[in-house]
């Protein structure tokens, strides 16, 4: 019976263990895709499991690999094909061994060694191995009532694993734990971090991942560029070790820890690089101050400008919205212009028709004007081009007449009534001719009558070629006609195959 001295003394020591876990730094943690293996579609198409090997009785499908079956005197064996490039390790097993007896054999292994085992007696591999050994061992050998039992075992190649006292007498630590015949997968998690190697253990008697921790041993030194592996082995009893997820994590320090890589720069070095950066920032700028000063003319005025994002999008923008702003006006203008050619079109057309040129005025019948057809307004365009250059004729023949006049006044005053042998009275009577055949066109244009609009010939209507009767008829007699033709070839081609 426990004294309370020894209840205290225990108290202690969890108590120390516990504030000693919460201050330790977490090393940081990475996934190893290589040295890991889980489901779903884990098999490839040749039966492989990619960056793994495995031999033996061990066969792999889609969702777990089966170490062995439940069959007598089987061994199965798996191995990483790369060697464990990492130092510092965590890997985590989960699996299931199940059979029908209330005791099970012999049991599943993992493996840290420096070769690739073959087939042999522990569990499934080879024995004098070099490197770590975490066995999960179902059958009672020394008939201790001491199994299922896990232990750890290291070995440097010389010592034999005794297989009559279970290895208890060659452990690192272990612990007793039933691991067979569970409702969820059984949890087992083997940590190697600084020379520590740690093994939890979850029963798969609930689904979370709760872990409790099975053994501890410090000082443990384990040899670099090993291999991974499991194997499993059956004797007189047999139990299906299936392992459905094998999940591999390299450990590091933390960056307090981590030490200094060889290209490190102290503080020191830091500073004197900054200091010497200035100073060469600086006579750069001076350099470039003095050449502006002696070539003003081969510096570019935005040498010291550069053009950010932000200031070459607003000038995209506003040259966009400027091209814009032109194209609009530029519409605008052709719409005034259009506007401006209807307006004096409609001006013309109401002057026309106010002097009597344009479409005839309603009756008092109340008929509707007629709207403006397309050679209408044609006729109107002609006859805007003849008033324009009847216009400027008579524009021609004032001021024919102006500088005649002009000459008249001249040659007034002078003596003798001639100028430069000019005769007044004959260029009197020219005046009154000139003004003669001015009042003639202007009288033809204002009397000209309007064309008369241009209409399509009217077509006289035709009679039908064929009544429906006679087209009947028709089609009746040429019914008539082929059945005849048809009865006729049926009755010849009887005829002559009579002499067949």
């Amino acid at each position: 019976m426990a004294t309370p001295t020894m209840k205290c003394v225990a108290s202690f020591l969890l108590l120390s263990l516990v504030i000693f876990d919460a201050t330790a730094e977490i090393p940081s943690r990475r996934f190893e895709y290589k040295y890991s293996f889980k489901g779903p579609h884990m098999v490839q198409k040749d039966n492989s499991v990619p960056f793994w090997e495995y031999a033996g009785s061990a066969l792999a499908s889609d969702e777990q690999v089966r170490i062995t079956p439940s069959l007598r005197s089987k061994r199965g064996l798996m191995w990483t094909r790369n060697t464990v490039p990492f130092d510092n390790w965590e890997v985590e097993i989960i699996f299931r061994v199940s059979g029908r007896g209330r005791v099970g054999a012999d049991g599943l292994a993992f493996w840290y060694r420096t070769d690739k085992g073959p087939s042999g007696p522990v569990y499934g591999s080879t024995d004098r191995w070099n490197g770590l050994g975490v066995f999960f061992d179902s059958f009672d050998n020394d008939n201790q009532r001491n199994n299922p039992y896990i232990l750890s075992m290291l070995n440097d190649g010389s010592k034999s694993y005794d297989h009559n006292s279970d290895g208890l007498s060659q452990q690192l630590g272990g612990c007793l734990r039933d691991f067979r015949n569970k409702p969820y997968p059984v949890r087992a998690k083997v940590e190697y971090y600084k020379n520590s190697l740690t093994l939890w253990f979850h029963s798969g008697m609930t689904e979370n991942a709760a872990y409790e921790m099975c053994m501890r041993a410090d000082n443990v030194v384990l040899p670099k560029n090993g291999y991974f592996g499991l194997s499993a082995a059956t004797g007189g009893l047999a139990d299906d070790h299936d392992v459905l997820k094998f999940l591999t994590h390299s450990l590091t320090p933390p960056a307090s820890e981590m030490p200094k890589p060889d290209g490190h720069i102290s503080e020191a070095e830091r500073k004197k690089f900054t200091d010497e950066y200035d100073q060469y920032y600086e006579k750069l700028e001076k350099q470039k101050e003095e050449f502006r000063r002696q070539h003003p003319d081969k510096v570019r005025k935005d040498f010291d400008e550069f053009e950010d994002t932000g200031a070459r999008d607003l000038r995209l923008i506003y040259e966009g919205q400027h091209g814009i702003h032109k194209t609009v006006k530029e519409l605008h203008r052709k719409l005034d212009e259009i506007i401006g050619r209807q307006e004096r079109t409609l001006s013309h057309m109401s002057a026309l028709s106010s002097g009597g040129g344009g479409g005839q005025p309603a009756t008092g019948g109340g008929v509707p004007i007629d709207t403006i057809k397309r050679h209408e307004v044609d006729n109107v365009l002609n006859t805007q081009r003849e008033i324009s250059n009847s216009v400027r004729e008579i524009r021609t023949l004032v001021g024919d007449v102006q500088q005649k006049a002009t000459s008249i006044h001249l040659n007034q005053g002078q003596a003798g009534q001639k100028a430069g042998g000019l005769d007044v009275n004959l260029i009197t009577h020219e005046l009154k001719d000139n003004l003669q055949s001015v009042k003639k066109d202007l009288a033809r244009l204002a009397n000209k009558p309007e064309p008369a609009p241009l209409r399509c010939p009217e077509i006289p209507e035709q009679s039908a070629c064929v009544s429906p009767v006679h087209f009947y008829i028709l089609l009746i007699l040429q019914v008539i006609v082929v059945m005849g033709y048809v009865s006729y070839k049926h009755r010849q081609e009887a005829n002559a195959k009579k002499f067949f």
